[in-house]
């Protein structure tokens, strides 16, 4: 019963902060049985304010984690490669290290097929704001996780979460185009 609530509790917290429900996306590749039984990615499509679909965990977090954190993306496409990602994403947050804000993980393939950008950030949702961020019921972090370049992984370990940050909004970055040019 307590999974059920809380899977209706992100769902709803999703709901609010986009105005639409997501479809759960099924992925049955590699070692899915080591996630959460009540973990899928859910699927939105565009809408007012956002031109591009978003692919969200859910149940990525778990009652008993010390920091709770579900994970979006944005596409200018329907694409099941980032489901696949996201699947990834989840995978190594539970079994191998957790993530937090600012960590970045190893895809092992781009992003988009021929796209440079073969990592991903764990950032601060800036296009939703701080009301997608918390959830006050599960105390979950919803948080962004920003395609980068493997030049940008190597900036950021140099000087900083700050600094890419900073070179991000000095370039304008199109974070929807899986082929931009590095930032730095």
């Amino acid at each position: 019963m307590k999974t059920m609530i809380r899977v209706a509790r992100i769902e709803k917290h999703y709901q609010e902060n986009w105005g639409c429900d997501g479809v759960p996306c099924l992925f049955g590749n590699g070692p899915v049985s080591d996630l959460p039984s009540d973990f899928t990615v859910l699927k939105f499509p565009p809408r007012v304010g956002c031109p591009a679909w978003t692919f969200a965990t859910r149940c990525m977090s778990q009652p008993e984690d010390d920091k709770p954190l579900e994970l979006h993306c944005f596409s200018t496409d329907d694409d099941f490669g980032l489901v696949e990602l996201l699947y990834i994403t989840a995978h190594y947050h539970r079994t191998g290290s957790d993530l937090d804000m600012g960590h970045t993980v190893n895809f092992g393939r781009p992003w988009s097929p021929g796209s440079p950008l073969g990592f991903g950030l764990v950032s601060l949702p800036y296009l939703d704001g701080p009301r997608l961020e918390i959830m006050e019921s599960t105390g979950a972090r919803f948080l962004w996780l920003l395609p980068i370049s493997s030049d940008e992984v190597a900036f950021k370990r140099a000087h900083g979460l700050d600094a890419l940050e900073q070179a991000m909004e000095r370039t304008s970055f199109d974070y929807l185009d899986p082929f931009r040019p590095n930032v730095i």
